[in-house]
This record gives C-alpha cells, sequence and structure tokens, in this order.
C-alpha cells in the first residue's frame, strides 16, 4: 500500500510541474521526492508522470489517478487537523500569505505576538499581490484586500480599510483644507497614474457613491512617491489609510474630508472551501481580527 507522503509527493507534482517544484513546496529534498514517485509508480505499475529536463506533466493514467486520490488525501489532511485540534496548543507549520505593503507593516506584528504565544507553531510567509492559488500554493491562509469573487475558498470577514484624503500640515497652512470634495478643484492633488481611473477619486457624497475629477502639477505611477510627494508640500494624496498610518502617527501628514470617505475596503481572510480552520488558524485569526479593530484602520 503506498504511503501518505507518496501520495502527498505526486499531488504536488502535477501542480507544480516539476519534481523540484513539488519538493519546494513540501518543503522536502528532491531525492525524496523521486524516490515517492518511484515507490508510487512500482506500486500502482504504471508510470504515472512524464518527465523532461523542464517538465513533469502526468500521464493519461496519472491525471486519472490523481483526480481520484485528491479528495481522499484532503480528506486524510482534514481527519489529522480535526485530531490535532483536540490538543490544547496549537502546532505545527502555519503557511500565511498576504499582500506586499500590508504584511511587513500589520501582519509581522500578530506573527511575532502569535509565535511568542504558541512556541509550538513555525510560520511560513508569502508575499503577493496576486490572488494565489491556495490549492496549488500549499498555504493554510491567505490575506486579501477587496471584494471577492466566486473563488471556490471560504472566508471571515477581520474588518474594513478606509480611503482617506490626506495632506501636510505645511500645504494646509499655504493652500487651507477643503471641506467638500468639489473644492478639490481649486487644490494641488498628487495622482496615480497606474489606476484604472487616473486622477479620479470616489467619495460619499449625499449617502451615495461619486467620483470628482482632481489635477495637480505631480503625478506618479508609485505610491511611496505619492507619499513622500505629499509630505513635501507638493499637493494632496489619496490612499488608504493602513498605508499612511505611520506618517499620521509622526505628525507628517493630517486627513481631510473625513464625512466624506468612500465606502471602506473589506478585508478577508480565506481558506480552501469544505476544510475546517485548524486551532493553529482559528488562534491566529483571533489576534489578528482584534489587532485590525484596534488599530481602526
Amino acid at each position: 500500500m503506498s504511503r501518505i507522503e507518496d501520495l502527498e509527493a505526486f499531488l504536488a507534482i502535477v501542480e507544480q510541474g516539476s519534481l523540484t517544484a513539488a519538493a519546494k513546496r513540501l518543503g522536502r529534498p528532491l531525492q525524496t521526492i523521486s524516490r515517492s514517485l518511484a515507490m508510487l509508480e512500482a506500486d500502482v505499475g504504471v508510470e504515472l508522470v512524464h518527465r523532461t529536463t523542464r517538465r513533469s506533466m502526468p500521464s493519461e493514467a496519472g491525471e486519472s489517478f490523481y483526480l481520484r486520490i485528491k479528495p481522499a488525501v484532503e480528506e486524510i489532511h482534514d481527519a489529522r487537523e480535526e485530531a490535532a485540534q483536540r490538543r490544547s496548543e496549537p502546532s505545527g507549520v502555519l503557511r500565511l500569505g498576504a499582500p506586499n505593503l500590508f504584511a511587513p507593516r500589520f501582519l509581522i506584528p500578530v506573527i511575532a505576538e502569535y509565535m511568542a504565544k504558541y512556541p509550538e507553531v513555525e510560520v511560513d510567509l508569502d508575499l503577493s499581490d496576486a490572488f494565489v492559488d491556495l490549492a496549488a500554493s500549499g498555504l493554510d491562509l491567505v490575506l486579501r484586500i477587496g471584494d471577492l469573487q466566486d473563488s471556490g475558498l471560504t472566508g471571515k470577514r477581520l474588518g474594513a480599510l478606509r480611503r482617506v484624503v490626506f495632506g501636510s500640515p505645511a500645504y494646509f497652512a499655504s493652500f487651507g483644507r477643503p471641506s467638500h470634495p468639489q473644492e478639490l478643484a481649486a487644490h494641488r492633488c498628487v495622482t496615480r497614474t497606474g489606476d484604472e481611473r487616473p486622477g479620479v477619486w470616489m467619495f460619499s457624497i449625499d449617502g451615495r457613491a461619486r467620483a470628482v475629477k482632481v489635477s495637480g502639477g505631480f503625478r506618479t505611477n508609485s505610491m511611496n512617491a505619492i507619499y513622500a510627494a505629499v509630505e513635501q508640500g507638493l499637493g494632496l494624496g489619496f490612499s488608504p489609510l493602513w498605508q499612511i498610518k505611520h506618517l499620521i502617527d509622526a505628525d507628517k501628514v493630517e486627513t481631510v474630508l473625513e464625512d466624506f470617505e468612500p465606502a471602506p475596503v473589506p478585508i478577508h481572510a480565506l481558506w480552501l472551501e469544505g476544510r475546517t480552520p485548524s486551532a493553529k488558524i482559528r488562534r491566529f485569526l483571533d489576534l489578528l481580527g482584534a489587532r485590525l479593530k484596534l488599530d481602526r484602520l
């Protein structure tokens, strides 16, 4: 009978497209992955994967075998997780995915608190602004900012992130503070050229979403450059609050037009549909949710 480790290796090879990538995903030596595949093929008596120097593709028999065993292996994983939940303390490896900018400022402090509280847990963090395929990546949990699409994932809404207009004290001293979005036409605004609608900022006016056209003498494709430009007094900026909170805390910028902020952007934690979150995932979500509420982002 094939070992579960051999079946896991086969699934990873098919999903990752190579033995090397499968070894990296599973955290096992390449030689171990190769040996697992060889033992599995010897056990079933047929070649499951066509190997080349650059790619590893399932054979016709391998494709059928993959479709049959994948649900079974997932059931075994779920059973293991359920058994592990009976332990008093979380343990094992927690594999997380998160956006690039959000993680260093807000996720790392939570991870540090989590690992101090549960020393038997190790954390692997993968940063990407793309929508990661959890099934292919091997991640336990991924954080996504924005409205969700039908992705076959189960999620928990952790909170919502504000979008604000902000400027430097020096700018406000020279040009005054706008009291209504319509007044932005008379202000210098720093805009992002990479936006879907460059120079258009969204607001909530009279209870409805309204687009307001803005302009200024400085434009850039970099949000970090926008923050620096606003801090230097080149104009007003528009950004998620969490991305400029460090500037606000340092009294380098101030927010305006708070009464007209657009609808906040939701942030969700997602995991594979049909799987029960393990104790290590639940405890992490509890800490992260509490942190987001405390920071009022």
